[in-house]
């Protein structure tokens, strides 16, 4: 007789293999039918239980392993077809449990699935190195080495990386990483410290997961100052290590790539950025003293001759002594001379098609921003002057994504965060404008360049006292032709016509030293209603080639101006679309 060793059933037909109830293999038992008794695996049971009691018995299988205890049946004759209720129960209830755990094991594996993307370390921040020298002239290496290794890191198309504008604005505040990583949107922060004791460097830096706020991996370096090269490839090396980024072979080429082998023109390098970020006329030109030395240490240091492209390029805005076309040809001249050295360097290409922007070379702009932007996606420069592009070609939707884009790579950066507000208050969204105004505020209040759209909001809302409370504010802050050809035009909105009369007698004398430009008193007058005097100043620039001139044709003072045919005319000679 055989038996199914899973619901024990008994089956007496010995040509059967599998149970003809749950499919189970069935097993050969040493059943006798022998005086009334049957004998179950040698257990005897009377015949009156098999027809009125259940018997449980201990049973071992063929191979001497113990199973369950189990109920006997009380008869091998009981119909094929039907089975006792208990037996119906327990097949029912391990289904059952089947099923659950089943159940549970794939939401357990969804879960754990979910929970492990949700914790992914996928964006870091690389705040910048406390300086525990005591030394003033060790700055730059701190700064530097923090930048370096955003740079690096921003290489890697799968990891976002906070630019060094944003975090560097955490330089000397006491702020805790889960702060800084939920104002900057990432998951990781890196921060680190180094001290300078003649040509000894002591580095130690720090990886932390920002959501458990526990510590990734951390290592000390002693070096010696010319080390420096190689032991920032080798820290940016062991963090993709430990955030187990998988690299392809042509990304990692990009985090190992050596750009220059000479330590002094890597630290001039290091240098000029430092200047660099300060943004102001006087310290970019520091900036392009120390990039013009890294370029004569190591003429084939590519980042050196992106430095001195960029310091030219943003520099009009910066010094209105710098606008002729002269400084953007050395703009130029400097991108073209990275992209020979290095053809696959994203930086350059922005460079290269931002400068060509700011030349109204409009045909050769786009496809350098877009090859930008194709090399290193992360690059949030490369994402806003493309915006700035596509917003003079009045290609609004593509401009605002742009801008959202570079936003979201670098969530602290003033620059981008007002270019948004423009790009807001010129499609009239004045509610979005706003918003985005009042982050920069937030973020400094001391920034002048947020009170220009602030103050056009409000007086887009009828709140001329705000509207010119926020143009003195600009004023205040910077006292700028920029600034008071704003102030100038509020005055105009709010009656206070006395005071716009006399902003413009302070512009033609700012003109005249060349610290004002045409479109700086032609916002005026295109206020005070003299249009002609307007488009006068306007075409002083256009012949003059004033760079910055595209950038404030679809400004708000110049809006009364758009439907005249004169306008019409300068777009046109500029290549500008209507």
């Amino acid at each position: 007789m055989k038996r199914c060793p899973q619901c024990n059933r008994g089956e007496t037909d010995d040509s059967l293999t599998f149970c003809r109830v749950d499919g189970t293999a069935l097993i050969q038992d040493s059943l006798n039918e022998d005086s009334g008794t049957i004998r179950f695996n040698s257990a005897p049971v009377s015949g009156d239980a098999q027809t009125n009691v259940l018997h449980s018995a201990a049973l071992t299988d063929p191979g001497n392993r113990p199973v369950q205890q189990t109920t006997v049946l009380p008869s091998p004759n009981t119909n094929e077809n039907t089975r006792p209720l208990a037996k119906r129960k327990s097949s029912t209830l391990i289904i059952a449990l089947t099923a659950v755990i089943v159940v549970a094991a794939i939401a357990a594996g969804y879960f754990y699935a979910r929970t492990n993307k949700a914790n992914a370390i996928d964006s870091i921040a690389v705040l910048p190195f406390e300086n525990k020298s005591g030394n003033a002239d060790s700055e730059y290496l701190c700064d530097g080495l923090a930048e370096s290794l955003i740079y690096r890191l921003s290489q890697l198309p799968d990891l976002k990386v906070s630019p060094a504008n944003s975090v560097f604005r955490y330089k000397g505040k006491a702020a805790d990483v889960k702060t800084i990583a939920s104002e900057l949107g990432v998951s990781a922060v890196m921060v680190g410290r180094m001290s300078q004791r003649g040509d000894d460097l002591s580095i130690s830096v720090e990886l932390i997961d920002a959501s458990s706020n526990k510590l990734l991996w951390g290592e000390q370096y002693d070096r010696k100052t010319s080390d420096l090269l190689t032991t920032q490839r080798e820290i940016a090396a062991t963090i993709v290590q430990k955030l187990q980024l998988k690299l392809s072979g042509s990304e990692a080429k990009g985090l190992t790539k050596s750009y220059t082998e000479s330590n002094e023109a890597y630290q001039l390098y290091l240098k000029g950025r430092f200047y660099w970020n300060k943004r102001t006329g006087e310290n970019l030109r520091k900036a392009i003293e120390q990039f013009a030395a890294a370029s004569e240490k190591d003429p084939n240091f590519a980042l050196a001759y992106v430095g001195l492209a960029d310091c030219y390029v943003i520099l009009p805005f910066y010094e209105t002594t710098a606008i002729s076309q002269d400084v953007l040809a050395k703009a130029k001249a400097f991108a073209e001379r990275a992209l020979a050295i290095d053809p696959n360097l994203g930086e350059a290409h922005a460079s290269l098609g931002y400068t060509h922007y700011m030349l109204w070379n409009w045909a050769e702009a786009e496809p350098e921003l877009k090859r930008a932007i194709e090399l290193s996606p992360n690059y949030a420069t490369g994402h806003k002057w493309y915006g700035n592009y596509l917003e003079d070609m009045r290609r609004d939707d593509e401009s605002l994504r742009e801008f959202k884009k570079a936003q979201e790579l670098d969530p602290l950066s003033l620059i981008i965060t007002v270019n948004l507000a423009d790009r807001y208050l010129d499609s009239g969204d004045l509610k979005s404008a706003y918003a985005e105004v009042n982050k920069a505020i937030d973020l400094d209040p001391s920034y002048a360049e947020a009170q220009h759209p602030l103050s056009f909001i409000y007086l887009r809302q009828g709140k001329k006292n705000e509207a010119l409370a926020a143009a003195q504010k600009g004023v205040e802050l910077s006292r700028t032709g920029f600034f008071l050809s704003n102030l100038g035009f509020i005055y105009t909105q709010t009656g206070n016509r006395k005071e716009a009369l006399n902003v413009l007698k302070e512009l033609e004398a700012m003109y005249s030293r060349r610290e004002a430009t045409g479109y700086h008193l032609a916002a005026v007058f295109v206020g005070l209603g003299d249009k002609d005097s307007a488009f006068s100043w306007l075409e002083k620039d256009f012949k003059n080639r004033n760079s910055t001139l595209v950038a404030w044709m679809d400004f708000p003072p110049l809006n009364a101006l758009r439907d005249d045919s004169r306008m019409v005319d300068l777009r046109q000679r500029m290549g500008l679309p209507q």
